[in-house]
């Protein structure tokens, strides 16, 4: 059975990130949405860090640490794709600026047709091929009907029916985090990912980016004086990329069967690079659930005022 989970895998993750969306979008507004917009300081400090920082990073842990072509090309495809829609969950989860989080993965989703070829361009040209182009039609298909559809149908629910908002939402995440877990076994028990294949710098490198990238979103939200919900919406932003969709860039750049020795290493980051940003992504979150239950305690409540 988990053999045949590649034929899967993508209606999994579209199932898992639809149901995301839809549980998020019932406990959201079109106002949480627009006061990111009419505050955009902490939107535009997201696009700093996805278009300029994560880039610069991934670049420059591949020539610290003189990792091979194709592990180098594969990281900076990583950080040149957008934040997931996985962030989205997770800021949730998180207790985050949820509207801030999907309205920066949006806006970087669209974005990406543009600036994701650019930024292979500056970081990753000497191993992509001269005709690379990105599957547009795919991203504009998963923006629509993975990230806009079920965010509305589940507004719609939200706005239409209160009485049901908030179990329709419960019940949507838990089933999104149970698509999650059959994800993660499939990955690894049909050999999608292979820590061992490429060597331990290669695996080290994969660990310490998203590591990185964190640290340096938590810092620029300081400095900006963002506030703790925004930054963790950053911080799980930058960490947690869209590696569905780095995969399919991957596999425009380099078609199953002529991949090569870049074509492999560039795969292997995109499968397993999620996993260690789901691992760096834990503590945040459950530092942001605590602070959470602090406001929201009647002691935390009384210290507030």
């Amino acid at each position: 059975m988990l053999e045949s989970y590649r034929e899967y895998e993508y209606m999994l993750a579209a199932t898992q990130l639809s149901l995301a969306m839809a549980g998020m979008g019932a406990t959201s507004s079109v106002g949480d949405f627009l006061d990111v917009f009419r505050r955009p300081r902490a939107l535009f400090v997201g696009l700093v860090l996805q278009l300029a920082i994560v880039p610069v990073l991934a670049t420059a842990l591949s020539r610290l640490f003189g990792v091979s072509p194709g592990i180098a090309t594969g990281l900076a495809l990583i950080a040149a794709v957008p934040g997931g829609t996985m962030s989205n969950l997770i800021t949730y989860l998180g207790r985050g600026n949820t509207p801030l989080s999907i309205s920066l993965t949006a806006v970087t989703t669209l974005g990406c047709l543009a600036t994701t070829p650019l930024l292979l361009e500056l970081f990753a040209s000497t191993h992509l091929p001269e005709d690379f182009s990105m599957p547009a039609g795919n991203i504009v298909r998963e923006i629509a009907f993975v990230l806009l559809l079920p965010l509305g149908a589940g507004m719609f629910v939200g706005t239409r029916f209160p009485s049901v908002r908030d179990s329709f939402s419960r019940w949507c995440i838990r089933g999104s985090l149970a698509a999650i877990g059959l994800i993660i076994i499939g990955s690894i028990g049909s050999g999608r990912v292979d820590p061992g294949a490429h060597g331990a710098i290669a695996v080290l490198v994969m660990a310490v980016l998203p590591i990185l990238a964190q640290v340096a979103a938590l810092l620029l939200s300081i400095a900006a004086r963002l506030s703790p919900g925004d930054a963790l919406a950053l911080g799980i932003e930058v960490t947690v990329r869209n590696t569905n969709l780095g995969l399919l860039i991957a596999a425009s750049l380099f078609p199953p069967g002529v991949a090569g020795a870049v074509g492999d290493g560039v795969f292997f980051v995109a499968l397993l690079y999620g996993g260690f940003a789901l691992l760096v992504a834990v503590p945040l979150t459950l530092s942001g659930r605590r602070r959470f239950r602090r406001a929201t305690s009647p002691e935390g409540a009384v210290t507030a005022t």
